[in-house]
């Protein structure tokens, strides 16, 4: 066991060290002009889309068309998208199952819409048949002429897009269309991890990623290598159970540092439950944030 624990710190440390300030956008020799913060913009993948290094979630413990952030309520529903916008939070993470777009639509009344980046996903079951007039609802539920992305919610197998074929085509038609900018999909699990690495469809790209395993798809050491070759193809990459869904919230200094030292995870989506929650993980992601910047000066 504690071999086990020797060869991940190491493992992390030449994660961490090896990574330097890709992740920032910049080199090296101008981490003493600028650090970079977690509400800095920076590009997601080759789509063009400007998204802050920290993104709001809104499906923990998700299911059923409800989450813990609906089940605030629309009010404290409201009052922590705002926070997190007026916290310099621009991009918003929402899904069929989580029934949580027409909250996002209230929450954000009044913001002009360039101001804010909207990624929903649509079910793992939709079908050619559902996915387009699924599309639609998600616009009218929103309240928007285009959402930034759409994914496929979940995909569990390595032949994933074979399964999916009629809903992918359905999204690549919305794409063309101007009703999406970028399609993608959101992966549980080693095989259709494994798979993404090879896909030519995929624009962005959502996987479970902290520094101790803790619900993701394999242990960091195993994970890691594939999503650094999805990102090297110029694909968008999120990273979401950065607190392994509240389970190592303690080490979220360890996780952030991690994560943001490897280079290759644009932006964290987070599913806060209370403003103070954004708050202190903008502290924590910019102080890692400037430890990275520091040992790669």
């Amino acid at each position: 066991m504690e071999s086990q624990k020797v060869d991940r710190r190491q493992f992390i440390e030449r994660a961490v060290g090896a990574a330097g300030l890709a992740v920032m956008g910049m080199p090296a020799t101008a981490a003493e002009r600028k650090v970079p913060r977690p509400t800095d913009r920076v590009e997601l993948g080759k789509t063009g889309i400007k998204v802050s290094r920290i993104a709001v979630g809104t499906g923990t413990i998700g299911g059923g068309h409800q989450s813990n952030q609906t089940r605030l309520g629309q009010e404290a529903f409201t009052r922590l998208m705002r926070h997190a916008y007026e916290s310099g939070i621009n991009f918003f993470d929402c899904a069929d199952s989580y029934g949580s777009m027409p909250f996002l639509k209230k929450a954000l009344e009044g913001i002009p819409r360039d101001k804010i980046v909207i990624e929903s996903k649509l079910s793992g079951r939709a079908t050619r048949e559902n996915a387009q007039s699924d599309l639609e609802r998600f616009l009218k539920e929103l309240e928007v002429d285009y959402i930034d992305s759409v994914l496929t919610h979940c995909a569990t197998r390595s032949d994933w897009e074979e399964r999916r074929e009629g809903v992918l085509e359905v999204l690549s038609k919305a794409k063309e269309k101007g009703m999406i900018r970028a399609h993608g999909a959101s992966w549980h699990g080693m095989e259709p991890l494994r798979s993404m690495t090879e896909s030519s469809w995929i624009d962005v790209g959502l996987v479970r990623i902290n520094h101790d395993g803790a619900k993701m798809d394999g242990p960091p050491a195993e994970v890691v290598p594939h999503v650094k070759q999805i990102h090297k193809g110029k694909k968008g990459v999120l990273g979401m159970k950065i607190l392994g869904e509240g389970t190592i919230a303690e080490e979220r200094d360890q996780s952030l540092r991690f994560v943001f030292g490897l280079g290759c995870v644009d932006s964290l989506v987070v599913g806060f439950e209370k403003p103070s929650e954004i708050d202190d993980l903008l502290k924590h992601a910019e102080a890692a944030l400037k430890e990275a910047a520091t040992a790669a000066a």
